[in-house]
């Protein structure tokens, strides 16, 4: 008797950006594991920003009869989204599905092929031959930009790279900035390590992808290097669909039809576990992107969702911020021992395009190097609402004044 063939397809799970550009690089890794997967269907989706999202790749697998999906996370490490959110999003999908199977693999990480496509990145913007290289750059500094996440381990992963690429390389002196939550800020890291003396500086942001990020980071470069015309800094290309990053994906895809993920870098697992012991919330409270003709309401009516859920902190304050999607959001926090904490948010917005997903808190927002200086830099930053208000306050004052020494969001 022939047993059944199950068929099965692959899905990348992205962020998602509200730069256009970067949806379309992302769609290149599909475009990339179809060539290495020819026999698969191969879908991809986003939790936030971009279409489509992760529900529309999964339901594009399954109109094509895929009836075990292998899910993995176009993250370069292990935070919240990758850990979380789109765990969260797979687990529901397949519980709503009869009879699918979805298994989900482990993030980019640092796998040799990310770090060959890394260095082969910093050779190219250096004009050098990534398969003849030097034996050292001892008169360069290289500094790494990493994303930069509430998650200690996903922003210590960052930093042992820098290391990596360093001593393989042989640069003179190698440090990491963050682009994100965590410190130094890649302004105020510049300004730091100019004092070492060093005249060429590469700055190599670890990221796959185009966005507000890069160009930002772009942006902060060409503002430090003005005020130092004396140095000449190197920008290297982000990594992109380089074919060593379609070599790492293929790999992850691979683990999991060989099952060769162990438990303790089973992320489905560990989410699962975590979330029956209570450790973790799923939030549902933002709206999924939607097709234009799926969309039944009058999308420009305000809407209201409210939820409620635990953190591990406790603060008070209120702030208004708006973003470059016309959103308008307002946060009221009241938060006590007891850990509940509840917000309301007021959309007047033309369309939403996230999954659900969450941002976890971080102990160290109010320090003096980190995203605190980028406050004022047009940013709309989804830790924004852990600021107390007292912070903005005193934030928005140097801004006014152009404190000189300040960091550059500070100047005038």
């Amino acid at each position: 008797m022939n047993k059944e063939v199950v068929k099965k397809g692959i899905m990348v799970c992205g962020h998602g950006s509200r730069d256009k550009d970067a949806e379309v690089e992302f769609s290149l890794v599909a475009e990339g594991l179809k060539k290495r997967f020819p026999e698969m269907p191969v879908e991809y989706g986003f939790l936030e920003y971009s279409a489509p999202n992760i529900h529309m790749g999964l339901n594009r697998l399954i109109k094509q009869g895929v009836e075990h999906i292998y899910a993995v996370p176009g993250m370069l490490f292990a935070a919240t989204h990758a850990k979380n959110d789109i765990p969260s999003v797979l687990t529901t999908f397949e519980e709503q599905n009869e009879g699918l199977q979805v298994s989900y693999g482990q993030e980019l990480g640092l796998q040799q092929p990310m770090i060959n496509a890394f260095q082969a990145r910093i050779y190219e913007s250096l004009g050098l031959d990534a398969n003849n290289p030097p034996t050292e750059l001892y008169d360069t500094m290289l500094v790494v930009v990493g994303r930069g996440t509430s998650d200690t381990e996903a922003n210590a992963e960052a930093a042992k790279l820098t290391r990596i690429v360093s001593e393989n390389m042989g640069f003179g002196w190698a440090d990491t900035v963050y682009s994100g939550v965590t410190y130094p800020s890649v302004g105020v890291g510049l300004e730091k390590l100019l004092k070492l003396g060093y005249k060429r500086i590469v700055v190599a942001p670890y990221f796959l992808f185009t966005g507000r990020l890069i160009k930002r980071i772009s942006g902060y470069i060409d503002k430090v290097a003005k005020e130092n015309p004396g140095v000449e800094f190197v920008k290297t290309p982000y990594l992109r669909d380089h074919d060593k990053v379609i070599d790492a994906f293929e790999v992850r895809v691979r683990q999991i039809m060989d099952n060769k993920i162990t438990a303790s870098e089973d992320l489905m697992a560990i989410f699962k576990r975590r979330l029956a012991a209570g450790e973790i919330d799923v939030h549902h409270h933002h709206a999924e992107y939607q097709e234009p003709e799926a969309d039944n309401h009058n999308q420009a009516n305000d809407h209201k969702h409210s939820h409620t859920h635990s953190h591990e902190h406790t603060h008070s304050h209120e702030h208004h911020h708006s973003d470059a999607s016309d959103n308008s959001h307002t946060h009221e926090h009241a938060e006590q021992h007891s850990h509940q904490h509840s917000h309301s948010h007021n959309h007047s917005e033309a369309h939403s395009h996230v999954e659900p997903h969450s941002h976890g808190v971080y102990k160290h927002i109010a320090h003096p190097l980190g995203p605190r200086t980028m406050i004022g830099e047009g940013i709309c930053n989804c830790f924004m609402s852990q600021f107390p208000q007292s912070l903005l306050d005193e934030e928005k004052e140097r801004i006014e004044n152009g404190v000189k020494g300040e960091a550059l969001a500070h100047r005038k």
